[in-house]
């Protein structure tokens, strides 16, 4: 029989919102995402990956921004869309589209979903009352606002934004009738994060009553018009969750393509988003008789000074400013060996550069520099040097030993590649990075304690470059996904060669030793040392000025 073909590899941002400029918060979901889209290339180079992401550009929070800067809404529209792609550009994302909801391709989209819900009997017109958020786009009910005392107003409960009391006749999604459906997809998911809103709250604690799916276009004229009812534009969720879709070439006709993609494998959203993903968009997905998203992958806030940042508060990390500062790459490793995965995680310039100074500077950049220095390497054996052209294999180095000092450094180099796995598997990233850098500083501290600028011996300097390049080159595999630029040219400096940086050969190298009478054995090791006229002359990691 014919194995099944595999399903693509399917990963999405939220799709920005774009009342005002990008921030670092939205740097860290594209890098995120990126991360994964590049994992699952670097693990299975032979299956499709899809990465979306884009901008959301409907709503009335758009048309007040527009009205505000006294231009139409589409070319505000515009000019801020074109600065997330400018920073998707600048941060290395690895996107296969860049969605924008005011494509007509999109329109097309939302309307067929609209009508297939209509057909299907899951929308009704009736009139509705609630306590409504323009900054959430989102009704709340009463027992989901409090009374701010300060000033009288009332806010929703989940977010903090003021809300106001609306009546008007629109359309309703039949919510309340997946409720059942909805919490036994939530519970037999095997991540919880998503279960839960930024206060802690199961979010499907609360009854679930129908959802306001459109708006009066005398209120709301900027948005995608409800088919056949100009009188009404369809409420910017449903308009914006649609994109998901979109991106696969919805509406489907037969199988194959890009809707083979579907569902998607990880649809990363910040917490304040929770509600939409996990409540209104598999309720859609139900409705429409497809599958729901296999992970929510849930992240907390990037803070300043402990508070969320918030265009609206004027808090925000320009990431274009960080990325000038210290490299796109240099500000990926920070996002992600500081993910927010859990709870929140607090942007600072001093830590991105105390990290740039110890982790990339200090670690990896100094321990490159060390092992290609030209007094050590013209300490290395000949056979060891020069064999192939300067790209040579060795097998064993005669079964190195393990001894007190490469002990340790021996140990990590052939536990990390599974543990790297197990994080990465589970969507911990941060703790998948945290294991390469303390992989990198114990073969610092190994060479250093091997010292072999100083040995007298050829085959003790030739095992302590061994082992601290050994380490380097794992290093270089495991940290592509998260700084692909950095991590090619560590290994280029290596002398690795393309067939050496793969996930296959990282397996067959250090995935698992052989042990004998001397302890662990070192699998077959292909060592290759760049010629002395093809020496870099710049750092990997040049010092800050």
């Amino acid at each position: 029989a014919v194995p099944a073909p595999t399903k693509p590899y399917y990963v999405t941002t939220p799709i920005f919102y774009v009342n005002s400029v990008p921030h670092v918060g939205h740097l860290f979901s594209g890098v995120l995402a990126d991360v994964l889209a590049r994992y699952a290339r670097l693990k299975d180079p032979n299956r499709e990956v899809y990465f979306c992401t884009g901008t959301d550009e409907h709503g009335l929070k758009i048309q007040r921004a527009a009205e505000a800067k006294g231009v139409p809404p589409k070319p505000f529209c515009d000019g801020i869309s074109t600065r997330f792609e400018d920073l998707a550009k600048a941060a290395g994302l690895s996107h296969t589209r860049f969605i924008r909801t005011t494509e007509p391709v999109h329109y097309k989209a939302v309307e067929h979903l609209w009508r297939e819900l209509l057909a299907g009997g899951w929308i009704y017109k009736g009139s509705h009352s609630g306590w409504y958020s323009v900054s959430d786009e989102a009704f709340y009910t009463p027992n989901q606002i409090i009374d701010v005392e300060i000033d009288g107003e009332r806010v929703a409960q989940e977010s903090g934004s003021r809300v106001e009391w609306m009546e008007e006749e629109n359309y309703k999604f039949r919510l309340s009738a997946f409720r059942e459906k909805l919490i036994e997809w939530l519970e037999s998911n095997p991540r919880s994060e998503h279960e839960v809103n930024d206060k802690g709250e199961k979010i499907y604690t609360h009854p679930l009553e129908d959802l306001s799916i459109s708006r009066p276009s005398s209120r709301l004229s900027w948005g995608i018009p409800v088919p056949d009812d100009p009188e009404h534009t369809i409420y910017v969720w449903i308009d914006a969750l649609t994109n998901y879709i979109t991106a696969l070439g919805y509406p489907w006709s037969g199988s194959g393509g890009k809707q083979a993609a579907w569902p998607a494998d990880i649809q990363v959203i910040g917490l304040d988003i929770v509600r939409f993903h996990a409540i209104y968009w598999p309720a859609m997905l139900f409705a429409l008789g497809l599958e729901p998203p296999k992970t929510l992958l849930t992240h907390g806030h990037w803070t300043m000074d402990n508070f969320k940042m918030s265009k609206s508060r004027g808090n925000v990390a320009d990431p274009f400013k960080a990325i000038e500062t210290y490299g796109a790459d240099a500000v990926r490793y920070y996002l992600m060996r500081n993910a927010p995965l859990v709870t929140k995680s607090d942007w600072s310039d001093a830590q991105v550069k105390k990290h740039y100074q110890r982790d990339l500077l200090g670690m990896i950049g100094n321990l490159c520099n060390r092992i290609n220095s030209e007094k050590l390497v013209a300490k290395l054996p000949a056979a060891y040097r020069y064999r192939l052209s300067g790209k040579q294999m060795l097998r064993n180095m005669g079964n190195v030993q393990s001894n007190e000092v490469n002990a340790p450094v021996q140990e990590i180099l052939f536990e990390t590649l599974g543990q790297f796995e197990g994080k990465m598997d589970t969507l911990e990233v941060n703790k998948a990075v945290a294991l390469v850098s303390e992989l990198v500083e114990r073969a610092n501290s190994f060479f250093t304690h091997a010292a072999p600028w100083s040995e007298t011996d050829p085959v003790r300097v030739a095992e302590a470059h061994l082992y601290a390049h050994q380490a380097l080159h794992l290093s270089g595999i495991l940290l592509h996904p998260v700084m692909p630029t950095k991590a090619s040219e560590l290994l280029d400096r290596l002398g690795v060669q393309p067939g050496q940086r793969t996930w296959a050969y990282a397996r067959r190298t250090f995935g698992s030793p052989r042990s004998n009478e001397h302890g662990l054995e070192t699998p077959w090791i292909e060592v290759c040392t760049r010629p002395d006229n093809d020496r870099p002359t710049t750092p990997l990691f040049p010092r800050l000025s």
